[in-house]
């Protein structure tokens, strides 16, 4: 059994963090660049994983290879100096909202990526902004300054007046965008020079240079690096431990994640800055101290990672005390024991054994098909901690096997989309067991969807848009009486038998509510 003393040793070792940000900024090129800076993998994968480039480790599925995007999110556990690392890698489509969001759950960091020729974009304004509900910490990186892009301090001062978050950053770069030799570190003063790898699968090339030496090489573009480094101390833009963890800061570091250019700076600045784990708010109310019993909470449930392993398996952070492989655990809702067995690291699609794991890390429970999103597991006094977000659907559609001879893998695929949050399904007498509803955020998660049933199940589908916009919840009493609206369908929630009415629009919703004043029509929340 490990002592108190050990387990708020071993939490304070761990730092994990989710990158974030709008798609193509290069979550998972940076996801890749510092596995390859830790020395976990020997070549960097490409997003397209064109000619001998293999993939990227984190976008282990074929449809995110086929489209170079991101759809689900991942996890890496790797070490990197004396501490261990548990990344979480995010599908930065707004189609896949509910997938960050819960993986924002389970860290204690994020790092946002900006473009620095596109600055703070639309999806990235909205994870800001559940970073700050959150009070998440964020470390910054503006990415692909080895590429055209906006001025540095125009960057910072758009970060500030759009998102009221102070910058302040601890490099700058020499030269601008798309013409750049380097990076100058503030609080040394010296400057890094970077010789970029040959199609950057391998680490670039450093040369620190002092800085006589820097401006000797580079003369007017040394002397505005170090003019503007005046005026950020002058605004008071300088590093402030307090500010950044309580998430009204952001540390701000530039680099080129595709050329591995700053990235181990990014990587020293997550060991050194980076808060580790704390202890966890229950949804009493109550803390959930480190070095308490174990805890943790079911975030991502995910299948069919690896087609020689056909089995499902349940990510779970862990919050609070040792956790051993085979311990028994209670489930946080329903009280019962459960074994745990089979019970892994995660990195990409790739699983070892893991014997122990600390606050902060990630860890797989295998084939836990009991597990929902969101069940907590703990050992000693029962806890709880809040249910994750979900977000009301706005697309509908009906789904059905294309060969009647497959319904059983059709319903087994259903099920299992259901169970992952891929989808929310609903059900009703009238469509019957055969044609199931499809509700999504947005029409890529049907996309991902049909793509899985037909990879993973072998079941080619039929799919009919519906002509709905948006569900509220309503009650047995309210379903008899909408029956009779021309235009409203209501349907149950597999994942939790709740009723919901299905309306074309708010419109069609108001002048229904008007007429039947009396009939529950109640808003889903972002805790649905």
């Amino acid at each position: 059994m490990a002592s108190s003393r050990e387990v708020v040793r071993e939490a304070g070792r761990r730092r994990t963090f989710a990158v974030i940000s709008h798609p193509d900024a290069g979550k998972s090129t940076l996801t890749e660049a510092l596995a390859l800076h830790a020395r976990v993998i020997g070549q960097a994968g490409a997003v397209h994983g064109k000619g001998e480039r293999r993939g990227v480790v984190s976008d282990w599925m074929s449809m995110e290879r086929d489209r170079g995007i991101s759809i689900t999110s991942a996890a890496l556990q790797f070490a990197y100096r004396d501490v261990v690392v548990n990344l979480l890698d995010t599908p930065g489509h707004a189609d896949f909202s509910e997938d960050t969001y819960r993986v924002l759950t389970a860290v204690d960091c994020a790092v946002m990526l900006l473009d620095a020729a596109k600055g703070l974009e639309p999806q990235t304004l909205k994870l800001f902004e559940v970073c700050r509900q959150r009070k998440i910490p964020v470390i910054t990186l503006i990415n692909k300054w080895d590429r055209p892009g906006h001025d540095a301090l125009a960057l910072l001062d758009e970060i500030e007046r759009r998102i009221d978050l102070q910058p302040t950053p601890l490099n700058w770069p020499v030269g601008i965008a798309g013409h750049f030799h380097g990076l100058v570190d503030r609080e040394t003063g010296d400057m890094i020079r970077f010789e970029r790898a040959p199609g950057g699968a391998g680490l670039a090339l450093e040369e620190l240079l002092d800085p006589e030496e820097a401006g000797r090489r580079y003369g007017a573009e040394w002397t505005t690096a170090v003019e503007e480094l005046e005026l950020l101390s002058l605004s008071g833009a300088d590093y402030d431990e307090e500010s950044f963890r309580a998430a009204r800061s952001t540390p701000v570091l530039f680099g080129a994640a595709v050329s591995n250019i700053g990235v181990r700076q990014l990587l020293d600045v997550l060991v050194d800055l980076a808060p580790a784990p704390t202890a966890r708010p229950a949804d009493d109310g109550t803390e959930r101290e480190l070095d308490s019993d174990f805890s943790g909470f079911v975030f991502k449930i995910q299948a069919n990672m690896d087609p020689s392993h056909r089995d499902q398996v349940a990510f779970v952070r862990v919050c609070s005390g040792r956790f051993t492989r085979g311990m028994i655990v209670s489930h946080g809702t329903t009280g019962r024991p459960f074994t745990t067995k089979y019970a892994q690291q995660i990195f990409g699609r790739e699983r070892d054994t893991l014997d122990e794991a600390f606050p902060g890390d990630v860890i797989g429970l295998v084939n836990a098909t009991a597990l929902g999103i969101g069940d907590t597991l703990h050992t000693g006094p029962k806890v709880r901690f809040a249910a994750l977000p979900s977000f009301p659907p706005e697309h509908f559609a009906v789904v059905r096997a294309a060969d009647s001879s497959t319904f059983k893998r059709f319903r087994r695929g259903i099920e299992q989309l259901d169970a992952e949050g891929v989808v929310q399904v609903l059900r009703s007498e009238l469509r019957g067991e055969q044609a199931p509803v499809l509700a999504a955020v947005g029409t890529m998660q049907f996309d991902v969807a049909v793509h899985r049933l037909s990879t993973e199940f072998g079941v080619k589908t039929m799919m009919d848009r519906l002509p709905f916009e948006l569900a509220v919840r309503t009650t047995l009493e309210g379903r008899d009486v909408l029956q009779g609206e021309a235009g409203v369908e209501v349907l149950r929630r597999t994942r939790d038998g709740a009723l919901l009415a299905l309306f074309p629009n708010q419109y069609r919703l108001r002048s229904v509510s008007a007429r039947h004043p009396g009939v529950p029509l109640l808003p889903l929340s972002g805790d649905e």
